[in-house]
């Protein structure tokens, strides 16, 4: 049940004039649409690269954490605490998904999805992990697990090239049978002072939900840490909606990062969620404060729970797709348990060309808008499409690990009207493919009666070949680049970071029940983790081995461990 307060406590005394005034000329603003602009850059091709061969920060952060939360170096998780009179009911919502299946390369060479550069699956299951909650299955994407740790992918040589391809091929971890091919991309860094201007508009639910110190304080704090990375150059504004939707701050240039923390701190929640009006409106004030060649950005912080307004997931999609085609991203940031829902938080990122994230933490809230800023604010690449073409001839078998919700129709790669993923600066995206060559007994699919089983005839130089599109960002007809992958690649065992990457996998794989890795067991997958920890400055493989820890007494038998959140469809 959700208290029902006055919306005027959001805006406040005299707030609220300003508020009102600024609000109508946003509104009156919607109608102006900008188009990104257009245009044809000289580049010279990608690299593809075939490998062959922050704790000092932690005990500042951990001090600012509340008192006996869990720790798990450094990344604290906020005790999730009731509101006094109101019981705490689950209805958080997941996508319902299934494992990708193993395919047969003689029928289905080809394999082709979206890049992803999400990452909120993992924190938000760390979540429930430190506070005793078995994580359903459908939480757990294999990708965004994959995708929260950095692997050293190499990273282009120069700007000339937005980001390199790195290809690694080993036995795998788990059987000797089967072997692991990764695919690692890595964009430009740029510095914070040559980031292009930025235009932000914080859309923030300030809605009777939020009421609670895993959600709008803890999204208060992490504004507030963004608000301090500002330049002269950037513009913030700040749209609140609960039961109606406000402009508490106009466009405001980052240096006058008073008045915006002023603003961020006046925000209280109260009332039901008209999330719909709300992002209507931090678009129009995004149009109504458009930079041309900069970075224009709806970031929206929520615990996902629209109940008034514009509900329908289908009409949100509608209305954020439509704003992308103006030039203006969206960035979603889920707080907050109980009713979070995580199916739409991430949908919307997707069709609003941005990124999902999940702050369970001031630790990852400060990796999320302050370390991986460049990445937010900076797009280098768009629609970057992924796909492999296995040889028959070499590979009897092979399953894509994640990427469920990203696949593509294989004539979809060549077609740029298809939407894909986007890459900003500094990112990294990594995919794994399990393989069963060919001449092995350790197909998992049974024999055909009628169709030829054996290995097909050809070349058997190369394993695979990887193909790769993408868009410039000022440009609307893709560039594609190729090379193959060839058995004399195959490392007999796997590189650090390549061994780190399976331990994660295999770490989702246990959570989603174990079915996928030959029954890789919690003391491999975890021992894998160990001895791959490496340098781990940050700490999060750290983090990650005592999280495979935490949650073993939980998940590694067949009974239901306590504190189960349930799947809402």
């Amino acid at each position: 049940m959700k208290r029902h307060l006055l919306f005027v406590a959001i805006l406040g005394c005299a707030a609220l004039t300003s508020c009102q005034t600024a609000g109508d000329s946003a509104a009156s603003a919607s109608d102006k649409e900008s188009d990104p602009t257009e245009g044809r850059a000289p580049e010279a091709p990608l690299e593809f690269v075939a490998v062959t061969g922050s704790r000092e920060q932690r005990a500042e952060l951990a001090r600012r954490a509340p008192a006996g939360a869990p720790s798990l170096n450094g990344y604290l998780a906020q005790p999730m605490q009731a509101i006094a009179g109101h019981p705490v009911a689950n209805t958080e919502k997941y996508a319902q998904r299934d494992d990708n299946p193993v395919q047969r390369t003689s029928e289905q060479p080809v394999s082709t999805f979206s890049i992803d550069v999400d990452t909120g699956s993992y924190s938000n299951v760390r979540r429930m992990l430190t506070q005793g909650q078995r994580p359903p299955a459908d939480a757990v994407r294999a990708e965004e697990f994959l995708n929260y740790f950095d692997y050293g992918h190499a990273a282009p040589q120069s700007r000339e090239t937005p980001f390199r391809v790195s290809t690694e091929l080993a036995l795998a971890p788990w059987n000797s049978k089967r072997q692991l091919l990764m695919i690692g991309i890595k964009g430009y860094d740029v510095p914070k002072a040559s980031l292009p201007p930025a235009n932000l508009v914080f859309l923030i639910d300030t809605s009777g939900s939020m009421n609670s110190p895993d959600k709008l304080p803890l999204l208060k704090e992490s504004f507030a840490m963004l608000t301090r990375q500002l330049r002269p150059q950037d513009r913030v504004s700040i749209v609140v909606y609960a039961g109606a939707a406000g402009l508490v701050l106009p466009p405001t240039a980052g240096d006058r990062q008073e008045e915006i923390l002023s603003a961020l701190d006046r925000l209280s929640a109260g009332g039901s969620t008209n999330g719909g009006d709300g992002i209507r409106l931090a678009y129009a004030t995004a149009r109504q404060a458009f930079v041309e060649g900069g970075s224009n950005r709806v970031i929206l912080a929520t615990d996902g729970d629209f109940n008034v307004g514009t509900v329908d997931g289908g009409s949100l999609e509608t209305m954020v797709g439509d704003q992308r085609k103006s030039g203006i991203a969206l960035t979603t940031l889920g707080f907050g348990q109980g009713n979070y829902n995580d199916a739409l938080a991430e949908k919307l990122a997707d069709v609003g060309d941005g990124n999902h994230a999940y702050i369970d933490s001031v630790q990852e809230a400060q990796k999320v808008l302050v370390q991986q800023m460049g990445a937010t604010l900076m797009t280098i690449a768009r629609d970057v499409k992924i796909q492999v073409e296995f040889n028959p001839a070499t590979v009897a078998e092979y399953r894509l690990i994640g990427y469920e919700n990203r696949l593509l129709n294989r004539e979809d790669f060549a077609n740029d009207k298809v939407d894909a993923g986007d890459i900003g600066a500094g990112h990294q995206v990594t995919a794994l493919y399990e393989i069963t060559p060919t001449g092995t007994d350790g197909d998992r699919l049974p024999a055909l009666r009628y169709g030829a089983d054996a290995p097909a005839a050809g070349n058997t130089r190369e394993v695979a070949h990887v193909r790769l599109r993408y868009k410039r960002p000022e440009q609307d007809t893709s560039r594609l680049i190729e090379a193959p992958i060839l058995r004399s690649q195959l490392k007999p065992a796997a590189g650090e970071s390549m061994r780190f990457a399976a331990a994660v996998a295999g770490f989702a794989d246990l959570l989603r029940g174990g079915s996928r890795f030959d029954g890789w067991s919690w003391d491999a997958v975890a021992a894998t983790a160990r001895g791959a920890q490496g340098d781990d400055r940050g700490g999060e493989r750290a983090g990650f081995i005592e999280l495979m820890e935490l949650a073993r007494p939980m998940l590694a038998g067949d009974a239901a461990a306590q504190g189960e959140v349930a799947v809402s469809e």
